[in-house]
């Protein structure tokens, strides 16, 4: 039944072929009539600006070598300074001859200038000590130094010994009295009273300036036969 319907047509090539041909006519005829077709759109002038670029940085700077510690000489730890120089001594330069001679002298094996202006600075001589006179016994007053025999005393027949400090003012005056040594009080105060009212004496002296100085006085009670 299917053989009778394709039997009935024949396939035509030639047609098939005229068909093709007329299509890609037309194609073509429209590629080339579509640009004046559609409105063309005019191109802008092209302007160009100059842009100022800055110079490019230098490359930086190569980093340095690792050192080998292995191969850098140790640092010494015992270092044995020289002693400085004296300043009342004189020490040659470098290099110089310590025998070599100097105006008005000449240097020792020492380092030390041998006379002439270049000699060590000498001390200056030391002032002499002052001198001192200790008080000692106006004779005008001389038979004022013995106290009165304190009756008391000479009533019970007792002897005694009085030993004194006192200082001496510029004036020859007693200014103040110690008791160091004495018998009995009755002696002490009769020894102190005459010292303080009667006494006088010429004041010591420091390089021949009146001062204040002690003297020690030593007086003795003695009854008469």
């Amino acid at each position: 039944m299917y053989a009778d319907r394709l039997g009935g047509r024949e396939f035509n090539a030639g047609s098939l072929g005229v068909a093709i041909g007329i299509n890609a006519v037309l194609v073509g005829a429209l590629l080339f009539a579509a640009p004046d077709l559609l409105p063309a759109k005019p191109r802008e002038p092209f302007t160009g600006v100059l842009i100022d670029t800055p110079p490019l940085p230098p490359p930086p700077p190569e980093p340095a070598p690792p050192v080998d510690q292995r191969r850098m000489p140790s640092r010494p730890t015992d270092t044995v300074l020289p002693p400085p120089p004296r300043p009342d001594v004189f020490n040659p330069p470098v290099g110089v001859d310590p025998g070599f001679t100097l105006p008005g002298g000449s240097v020792g094996s020492e380092g030390g200038v041998a006379g002439g202006t270049g000699a060590a600075p000498v001390d200056p001589p030391k002032p002499p000590p002052p001198v001192i006179v200790a008080p000692g016994i106006d004779t005008r007053y001389a038979g004022l130094l013995q106290p009165t025999y304190p009756a008391a005393e000479r009533r019970a027949g007792r002897e005694g010994r009085v030993v004194a400090r006192v200082l001496v003012g510029t004036d020859g005056r007693v200014k103040a009295i110690e008791k160091v040594l004495a018998a009995s009080d009755a002696f002490w105060q009769a020894t102190e009273d005459q010292a303080r009212r009667r006494w006088r004496f010429t004041p010591g002296t420091r390089d021949g300036v009146p001062v204040e100085a002690w003297r020690t006085m030593t007086l003795t009670f003695r009854l008469e036969e």
